[in-house]
């Protein structure tokens, strides 16, 4: 269901004001849902997203083990949207004009926002990759966005399946171990490496992969290179140290960025890129504008009472996370504070956790 428009501002009809909910993540799918039960009163709503359904993050290593098929892990926007009645356009943003208030869409039009909400993941910029990492464009397999990459991981499956494969994941971090870990679960006959740089000293990140995945993925014979891709060719990624290193199919996990469109915006960033926001996930320099980087759960009560003028609720945050991290088959580590553990029931709990996370997008509470 696609609807298109470059209706100027002022054709709003009076009283009526227009949201544009920006990206398909899971706090507009989720308020999605919402506004079925619970509408917007005299608010025009409009979804801009390129992708026809939200693939959970948590379950992509999942996916591409086997553990998931893809309607399993997913969940498609058009049911959510014709139940809410938003209008959707399958297109990306490329600019936005604050001033005005007009997003620049990808097709050439534009669309008029009386508010906008953000709620977008982390890219990998084609051209920013082959600036980095020459050759990315030609032979490297992006994981983002994750649709994309899901659409074409059958392909390398049953490639895999005629012969064995050499397959090199690149990137720094929790993510990219994970996909080396299912990648192996995957393909048993494959031959997997991990191309990693070192984490910085005392990061969380390097204290989770380095004391656990670190030690799982020498249990599950992934090769770890703590070094540098500097370039891809057919047939062989170049390292850091000079030597080349053989391989059919690189899996880029990094360089991923904020979408490009934000850094001439107008709008106050933080370090990464995205939108600075307030305890209310309210941009710190416009009152108009919410970006959702996690959570969400206060968005619909917050754009209702922004409306409103009346008082926006503050985001739950947990004082302690529950981090969970695949391990390639049925198995997963958790650490929660300082407790740590592992096993095949913590796989069992992000699978409840991740299914759960999708009942709530699709059927949440008012």
């Amino acid at each position: 269901m696609t609807a298109s428009t470059s209706q100027p501002h002022h054709d709003i009809v009076r009283d009526t004001q227009r949201l544009v909910l920006l990206g398909g993540g899971h706090a507009h799918v989720r308020l999605l849902a919402q506004l079925a039960a619970q509408p917007l009163l005299q608010t025009q709503v409009f979804l801009v997203s390129p992708h026809t359904s939200l693939l959970i993050p948590g379950m992509l290593p999942g996916f591409v083990a086997g553990h998931y098929a893809l309607q399993n892990c997913s969940i498609p926007l058009e049911p959510l949207v014709q139940r809410s009645g938003v209008r959707w356009l399958e297109r990306s943003a490329v600019a936005v004009d604050m001033v005005n208030q007009v997003l620049q869409l990808d097709d050439g039009s534009s669309l008029a926002f009386d508010w906008l909400s953000v709620n977008t993941s982390p890219v990998q910029d084609r051209s920013t990759a082959e600036e980095k990492l020459p050759g990315a464009r030609e032979h490297g397999l992006f994981t983002r966005p994750a649709e994309a990459f899901a659409a074409l991981w059958p392909r390398v499956v049953a490639m895999g399946q005629e012969r064995p494969l050499r397959l090199a994941v690149i990137g720094t971090g929790t993510t990219a171990a994970e996909l080396a870990l299912a990648i192996r679960h995957r393909l048993p006959n494959a031959a997997v490496t991990l191309v990693r740089s070192p984490s910085p000293p005392g990061s969380g990140d390097a204290s989770i992969v380095q004391s656990r995945l670190l030690a799982l993925l020498k249990k599950r014979q992934v090769t770890v290179l703590q070094d540098s891709a500097l370039s891809l060719r057919a047939g062989s990624v170049q390292l850091g140290c000079g030597a080349d290193l053989a391989c059919d199919v690189p899996v880029l996990v990094d360089p991923t960025q904020a979408p490009p469109w934000l850094a001439n915006s107008g709008l106050a960033l933080d370090a990464a890129g995205f939108p600075a926001v307030d305890v209310y996930q309210r941009s710190t320099s416009h009152s108009r504008v919410f970006s959702i980087h996690h959570g969400g759960s206060a968005l619909l009560h917050n754009l209702n009472a922004a409306m409103a003028g009346s008082a926006l609720k503050a985001e739950r945050k947990s004082a302690t996370s529950l981090q969970l991290v695949s391990g390639g088959g049925r198995y997963a580590m958790g650490s929660w504070g300082s407790l740590r553990a592992q096993g095949h029931w913590v796989w069992w709990l992000k699978h409840w956790k991740d299914r759960r996370l999708m009942a709530q997008c699709q059927r949440p509470t008012v």
